[in-house]
């Protein structure tokens, strides 16, 4: 053989040889990421939570990652695109999230990473068997809001009014009004429901507040916390978060599960589903520890004395 033929044919071979070698490396699975807003602390604590189970990104698994930043109209259409993207399995942040998704397919797995009663809001079936395409965690109980009002009225004994800044947007904000009215009447405290579509609706929202004379206001978790929480300290109205970190923003208080733990446990649901097994068959978790937080930070600024009753019970104090 000639030599130019032999260096044409190692050449030809070279050039074949990471094609066949690709050709040979197994398919990673595809992990469609789908959000309302914000990503932090979720996107962290999601990936955390999977390199416990052996999964890291670029090695043995790779995102398709979605925001609809802060815009829930767009949620059904990043749903549809990681559906054309064909990914493996698709985490839903927050109920919109998981609806969108819903919609979007009903043939791959869907991880709510959490979705608030996602019976009510017929995202599934039962807790034990969910059904259809949909597992994962949900993160709320009726029993949740009640406590919150009660604490509400430990901070601030002359409650009477309570206005509650809903997600219209969010299915969850129907059993999650529902819950905290019921809660209101037991206790003899008048509920102002207000919903809201975005940011653009906050300034109006709190406006009216102040002028049915509210006592507080407490603010629904898949809401942009930062605009409420600026809204509620201009007004002199006492926030009260659905979630810790609202707390850790600058909320009064809250009363609710760690969802830090809930981010991190969607990694189980993922590494089940990308090992064969099927969605409807896992029983969605509930949380089962609530945890107490108080600002006093926030409470000095509005001139609020929190009772030592209550600081003694609080899992974390904020100084």
């Amino acid at each position: 053989m000639k030599r130019r033929e032999f260096i044409t044919l190692l050449a030809s071979a070279a050039s074949a040889w990471p094609m066949a070698a690709a050709r040979g490396q197994p398919k990673l699975p595809k992990i469609g990421v789908l959000v309302p807003a914000n990503p932090e602390p979720f996107w962290s604590e999601f990936r955390a939570g999977l390199r416990e189970h052996g999964y890291s990104e670029g090695q043995n698994v790779v995102f398709e990652f979605r925001s609809a930043d802060g815009n829930p109209n767009r949620l059904r259409d990043l749903a549809d695109e990681l559906v054309r993207l064909k990914v493996d399995v698709i985490v839903a942040h927050f109920t919109p999230s998981a609806t969108a998704a819903r919609q979007a397919t009903t043939e791959i797995p869907i991880v709510m990473a959490p979705a608030g009663d996602p019976i009510g809001t017929g995202l599934i079936s039962s807790l034990a068997r969910p059904g259809g395409n949909i597992t994962g965690l949900s993160g709320t109980s009726a029993e949740l809001y009640a406590k919150t009002l009660e604490l509400i009225r430990e901070v601030l004994p002359g409650t009477r009014r309570i206005a509650v800044l809903a997600n219209a947007a969010d299915p969850f904000s129907i059993p999650f009004t529902q819950q905290v009215e019921d809660g209101g009447r037991a206790l003899g405290i008048t509920i102002q429901t207000i919903k809201v579509r975005g940011v653009e609706e906050f300034a109006a929202a709190f406006a009216a507040m102040e002028q049915a004379r509210a006592d507080a206001v407490l603010v629904q978790g898949s809401l942009s916390a930062r605009p409420a929480l600026d809204l509620a300290l201009k007004h002199r109205l006492p926030p009260i978060g659905a979630d810790r970190l609202f707390s850790q923003e600058g909320g009064l208080l809250s009363y609710a599960y760690n969802l830090n733990e809930l981010y991190r446990r969607a990694g189980y649901y993922i590494d089940r589903i990308l090992r064969g097994a099927k969605p409807g068959e896992l029983p969605v978790e509930q949380p089962t520890r609530y945890q107490l937080v108080v600002n006093l930070k926030t409470a000095k600024a509005l001139s609020i004395t929190v009772p030592d009753t209550v600081l003694a019970r609080a899992d974390d104090v904020i100084e």
